[in-house]
């Protein structure tokens, strides 16, 4: 699952009814345009009045998803096209644009999975805009510093050099009129990836090895999962008809339906916090139209009203998540929860967690899973923060199965935290790890993240001894961070890092990137204590049912 943030980038939202000075379009009369059938449907599209994350009106193409009747005021829940599905909101006739409706086109009954017609009327064809050509600017030319690797034996042979000729890392100063502006060498998306087991060696050239790294490239924000990244791994497998015992939480899209495209709980009320849920969640169905829906901060129980949450407290003797407690460091803890023993929590965790992932599904049966459950501690109990879960077994080396820091703890670091966590559990039980595949854009932005100043980290550490050249190894940097092979190169080439040299490949670190490095970790001041950490992991595969 994946991480989480507080102030939803681009959320700046108005409640149902508040329409502010707009400096779009004007909004029609309700009646300027009509279905056929004489009212606005699901299916619809057209532009709809919302604010930006800069407080500005901005009129969006929206979807109409579902129309409902409140008191004789009829309210359209719609999904913003291109915008990420927890911006939906319910919104009133007065924030739509009428003049630009499109009404779904009307299309002939097509048979479905099940062998039954679909009678829902499609939308219209959203217009897909050109793809923006890649503008070629020249970029400054840095200090560099190269890490060079040997191609293996087995591996295709490079035109223009032989297969197991040594690479290695020179940090060579070049010459430049202005000190200032420093060239970024980018990578060819053709250049070949070199070797995990490649030695990469540091070697100083005019006596002193300098850092360099590659300026890193603005990245787009993306509002699904992973779609076109390297990463993304679509679950081509139906949602099972029987609970499994292994394998993975990711969510098969092409189930989703019209009840779960749309938020079902209003807010959420957890301890001190109260929080507005972003996607669906299979609470029980007579909960869903509540204002507020009532939650123990301790066992994660749901209530109907604040008496039963009141009632219930007076009988929860719980003031940690049960289970192990593993970690402790200042006011930060981490227990470790059996799915099998503690199941009444972990569905409940589950169902809260669903709140705010959409590329998850819920499964009941979470024997197959631990849960690690971060809290923070106060003279009133250990309050949870966020979580991650993982498989007891992994044929896929996936260390993470789910992550999500709730809300009212985002942009604080934790999630760093959380992940850092998980690749320490890994160093423990001596194997590399990598989270379960597609992670969300929030999630792919918080690894990216950690992957990329782990590994930096790592590389700005490497010093000449005895006047040699200091050589390191993928296969190295892999087990000293626990970070699967796959990822550790992934991330080299999403900071440019990576380039092909007259036969050898060399990583160039400029000093931008060192500098924001740098600047970085001085921010990051939540960080993992292994001393603090008292885990000892367990083979799982020797144990019947867990």
């Amino acid at each position: 699952m994946a991480e989480v943030v507080s102030p939803v980038p681009g959320a700046g939202r108005r409640e149902p009814g508040e329409v502010g000075r707009a400096r779009g379009p004007p909004v029609a009369d309700p009646g300027a345009a009509l279905s056929p059938q004489g009212e606005i449907i699901e299916g619809c599209r057209l532009p709809v009045l919302r604010r930006n994350q800069d407080n500005e009106d901005e009129w969006p193409l929206a979807e109409i998803l579902s129309v409902k009747d409140i008191s004789g005021r009829k309210l359209f829940y719609v999904h913003y096209i291109d915008f990420n599905k927890r911006l939906d909101e319910w919104v009133t006739h007065e924030r739509l644009d009428l003049k630009k409706i499109q009404f779904p086109k009307k299309e002939a009954k097509t048979p479905t999975k099940n062998g039954l017609p679909g009678s829902r009327p499609g939308s219209p064809e959203r217009e897909v805009p050109a793809s923006a050509q890649a503008s070629g600017k020249t970029l400054p030319i840095p200090v560099q510093i190269t890490l060079r690797f040997n191609l293996p034996k087995e591996r295709e042979a490079v035109p223009g050099s032989e297969p197991d000729q040594p690479l290695s890392c020179s940090s060579c100063l070049q010459p430049s009129h202005r000190a200032t502006k420093r060239k970024v060498e980018v990578v060819s998306p053709a250049t070949p990836v070199p070797s995990e087991t490649a030695p990469a060696s540091v070697f100083p050239q005019n006596g002193s090895a300098r850092r360099a790294v590659a300026a890193q490239p603005g990245r787009k924000r993306k509002s699904n999962c992973l779609g076109t990244d390297e990463d993304s791994q679509d679950s081509s497998d139906g949602i099972p008809s029987a609970p499994r015992m292994t394998g993975s939480l990711v969510s098969d899209r092409s189930h989703d339906d019209i009840v779960t495209r749309m938020k079902n709980i209003e807010c959420i009320e957890l301890g001190r916090h109260r929080l507005k849920p972003w996607y669906f969640s299979p609470y029980p169905q007579e909960l869903t139209t509540l204002p507020v829906l009532y939650l123990c901060e301790f066992c994660l129980k749901y209530g109907r009203s604040l008496k039963c949450l009141q009632r219930h407290l007076t009988k929860c003797d719980l003031r940690h998540p049960p289970g192990n407690e593993i970690y402790r460091k200042g006011t930060i803890s981490f227990f470790e929860i059996d799915g099998r023993k503690n199941k009444s929590y972990s569905q409940n965790l589950c169902l809260l967690a669903k709140c705010f992932l959409d590329h998850k599904t819920l499964y009941y049966d979470t024997d197959p899973f631990l849960f690690y459950v971060m809290t923070e501690y106060d003279s009133k109990g250990f309050h949870i923060v966020g979580y991650f879960s993982k498989e007891k077994e992994s044929t896929e080396d996936y260390n993470v199965a789910c992550i999500l820091t709730l809300p009212p703890y985002q942009r604080r670091g934790y999630g760093k935290l959380l992940i850092e966590f998980s690749y320490e559990l890994s160093k423990v039980e001596g194997k590399t790890g990598t989270p379960e595949k597609p992670l969300s854009d929030l999630g792919l932005l918080s690894y990216r993240s950690y992957w990329s100043q782990t590994i930096l980290e790592i590389l700005m550490g490497l010093k000449s001894e005895s006047g040699e050249r200091p050589q390191i190894t993928i296969n190295e940097i892999s087990e000293i961070t626990s970070i699967k092979k796959e990822d550790v190169i992934s991330t080299l080439q999403y900071l440019n890092l990576i380039n092909y040299y007259k036969g050898q490949y060399i990583l160039t670190l400029s000093e931008d990137i060192v500098d924001g490095h740098e600047r970085a970790m001085l921010k990051r001041l939540l960080r993992i204590d292994s001393k603090c950490l008292h885990f000892t992991p367990k083979d799982w595969s020797k144990r019947g049912k867990w």
